[in-house]
């Protein structure tokens, strides 16, 4: 009985030891359980506290309340010691071990918790701002960028409508306006974007009421550009019925573009360029500045998202009549019926682009037989010239086709 009487203790509470950082000025209540194996010439079990190996004894900081249950066969008793720790100083805090009959121990360790980090939650922070500037400038630089190529990969594509124009720009007929149409908007949109454009110097809305031949023209444009120059802007209709005026061209046409100069904005006065403003959800206003002439500037990024998508299409071998209409025309064939005998290696041609198709030798050329040279004779009937290898001859060296008006008729 002796052995049973050693055994050691199940600890129910701690289940292991426990490492606790509770802050200063707090209490703690540390609970040690546990079943002892007992008999019944064996002593009561008891449990003892420890503070860093020392007995614990009562003080005003620490405070004890013990329980014990036995069981029905007497074989098992639960010893049950709560301690209750009051931190009040930095002493207070230390490794407490409690321990039964000696033989087996679980402790707590108090550790003093520091004051509250604001560290991480500080770098997140920064993380997070610097994340979100770094979005917005990239959102500033590259908006236009991503909104073109998205407009060029999915925007809608206007075909088929009945238009012959892409935009039409309507400006003042005075030197500055010219030059900054025909020298300026026109070479950048015309040859570098491939845009087609319809100029009109006349008045637009004279009178706020639109001409036969403005609806004519704008039923034939996609677009309606207009510049906004002081010029533009002393015309009478701009003062007085400007309102009036841009109803109807709201009516006549999609999403109108008006191109407004930096030195108006010394006047915002204007009743034109002030309705403009109030109204940019239903118009595209946009603004010349002195840097805008380089062809990367912004301006002609969004000026392009405001035309219509250019649809670029593969170039066609041959002549499109050829392709689209399958016109037999000799002179429109590029690649002609060429003997075997003067095929050539286009390698060899001193000149593969300077006439229709592969040509065969000028100089030097080896004679024909009398079946082969195209021309049938006997039987009563013409001669017949073959022109099915017209397509491979050298034409820069003849003059003397299609000659269609006569020195008599000049």
């Amino acid at each position: 009985m002796a052995d049973v009487c050693d055994w050691n203790p199940d600890f129910t509470s701690p289940a292991g030891d426990q490492v606790l950082r509770p802050a200063l000025g707090s209490a703690v209540t540390l609970n040690c359980t546990a079943w002892v194996v007992s008999g019944l010439h064996c002593p009561l079990p008891s449990v003892q506290w420890l503070k860093d190996g020392l007995p614990l004894g009562n003080g005003s900081h620490y405070s004890f309340q013990e329980d014990l249950w036995v069981g029905a066969n007497l074989s098992k008793v639960l010893v049950s010691r709560v301690l209750r720790v009051n931190l009040t100083t930095a002493e207070d805090y230390g490794v407490f071990t409690c321990s039964v009959h000696n033989i087996s121990s679980s402790s707590f360790t108090l550790w003093r918790a520091g004051p509250p980090g604001h560290v991480a939650a500080v770098l997140a922070s920064l993380l997070v701002l610097l994340a979100l500037l770094l979005a917005a400038l990239l959102y500033v630089k590259c908006r236009l960028n991503v909104l073109l190529w998205y407009q060029d990969a999915y925007g809608e594509v206007e075909m088929n409508d009945g238009k012959l124009y892409d935009a039409y720009v309507s400006y003042s007929d005075c030197p500055e306006d010219r030059k900054f149409v025909n020298f300026i908007l026109k070479p950048q949109l015309e040859r570098r974007r491939g845009y087609k454009l319809f100029l009109d110097d006349r008045d637009l809305l004279p009178r706020a009421e639109p001409s036969a031949d403005l609806l004519v023209n704008l039923s034939r444009c996609r677009r309606l550009i207009v510049v906004l120059s002081d010029a533009f802007l002393g015309r009478a209709w701009c003062s007085h019925s400007f309102r009036e005026g841009l109803c109807r061209l709201l009516e006549l046409t999609r999403r109108p573009i008006f191109i407004t100069f930096e030195g108006q904005r010394r006047d915002p006065a204007h009743p034109a360029l002030r309705l403009l403003r109030q109204h940019r959800h239903l118009v595209t206003l946009l603004l010349w500045k002195p840097g805008s002439v380089t062809p990367s500037s912004d301006f002609w990024k969004e000026l392009q998202l405001a035309l219509p998508r250019k649809v670029r299409y593969r170039a066609m071998e041959g002549d499109p009549q050829t392709q689209l209409q399958d016109d037999k025309d000799p002179m429109l064939i590029v690649r002609g019926s060429v003997p075997e005998a003067r095929t050539l290696d286009p390698e060899l041609d001193p000149d593969p682009e300077g006439d229709l198709g592969v040509r065969g030798p000028v100089f030097g050329e080896s004679s024909v037989s009398p079946h082969a040279s195209g021309f049938a004779l006997g039987e009563g009937r013409g001669t017949e010239v073959d022109v099915s290898d017209l397509g491979s001859r050298n034409y820069s060296a003849r003059t003397d086709f299609y000659c269609l008006v006569s020195e008599d008729d000049v």
